[in-house]
């Protein structure tokens, strides 16, 4: 009988992955629908934490009325507390023209507009209709080039509307289309309410693709109902390259009923690294999870959301 010799086992190759951009957004959405409104000192030192632990692109506050969202009613004296360390990237959410004009005069480093995808939602929260919002980013996005401020825009509810329901892949494109025109430096969309899942993280990337967006996709997850870190590592698998997180998983949406808040930034930092993602910069997530519990007690919360602070993290698994 003639034997043959075994061939050798291949060992598989697997391409690196791209690193992700972590967005740290626990200082504006964390905060903003807390009930405890916290000191300014309190806000900063969060701010300061978060870049201790490695995070450097942080929405520290949105520049909104006062009177309707108390929160961040002390926008500008935060920004004036933490602009001067040179770690940070600063992010001002705007809503209008007004919001704009105050970041730049506060000196963010980068301003993200909100435009929502579905006209229910953007008449209750803003007052105009989803054409008018787009028109005003566009005179956003010309005032903040002819400012030296880099301008993103961010599609909210682009999953689903509280008021309108389902929103269809088609309309989110369409709005796509309308703030692309205006030249963001960056397009994000967000799951408001924490409906979506990953076949509709798909289908959304994959169109804004077919659109030509040629610049950076950023997105936006809640876990509502305990879909979020599935659709963050869809949006990463089909070419997304920045995710918003919040720290101790804090925050949520005032529309959906029974919203468990962000998706925490330590267990989405576990999740990447323990898939061989890398991050853009080298984050601490132990650190990151000391914060999560730290802001959590701020608020009064009973624990933080964010689950890595209690089970703690775990060796790289085998493959």
């Amino acid at each position: 009988m003639t034997t043959h010799p075994t061939a050798p086992r291949s060992t598989p190759t697997v391409s690196p992955a791209a690193p992700v951009e972590i967005v740290e957004v626990s200082p504006r959405d964390g905060l903003q629908n807390e009930k405890r409104v916290l000191p300014t000192e309190i806000k900063a030192e969060l701010i300061r934490r978060c870049l201790d632990a490695g995070l450097r692109r942080i929405e520290v506050t949105a520049f909104a009325r006062p009177d309707r969202v108390p929160q961040m009613a002390d926008a500008e004296d935060v920004l004036a507390a933490v602009r001067d360390d040179e770690r940070l990237q600063s992010i001002g959410l705007v809503l209008n023209r007004r919001g704009l004009d105050r970041a730049v005069a506060a000196g963010c480093t980068e301003v993200t507009a909100v435009v929502v995808a579905s006209d229910g939602l953007a008449l209750r929260n803003q007052g105009a209709d989803t054409a008018a919002q787009i028109a005003a980013w566009h005179d956003m996005a010309a005032a903040a080039r002819d400012a030296g401020v880099r301008a993103s825009v961010i599609i909210a509810a682009a999953f689903g509307c509280p008021f309108d329901g389902p929103v269809p892949v088609a309309r989110v494109l369409e709005v796509a289309k309308g703030c692309l025109d205006a030249g963001p430096d960056e397009l994000a969309i967000a799951d408001t309410i924490g409906v979506g899942v990953p076949r509709q993280v798909t289908a959304i990337v994959g169109g804004l693709r077919a659109l030509g967006a040629d610049v950076p996709l950023r997105a936006h997850f809640h876990n509502t109902r305990n879909t979020g870190y599935a659709n963050a590592l869809a949006a990463v698998e089909a070419g997304v390259s920045v995710l918003d997180a919040s720290a101790g998983g804090i925050g949520g949406c005032p529309f959906a009923p029974g919203a468990t808040g962000n998706i925490a930034t330590e267990d989405l930092l576990y999740l990447l690294h323990q898939s061989g993602i890398p991050t853009t910069d080298p984050v601490d997530a132990a650190l990151v999870a000391e914060t999560g519990t730290w802001i959590a007690e701020q608020l009064g919360l009973p624990q933080a959301p964010a689950m890595l602070g209690r089970a703690g993290g775990f060796a790289a698994p085998i493959l």
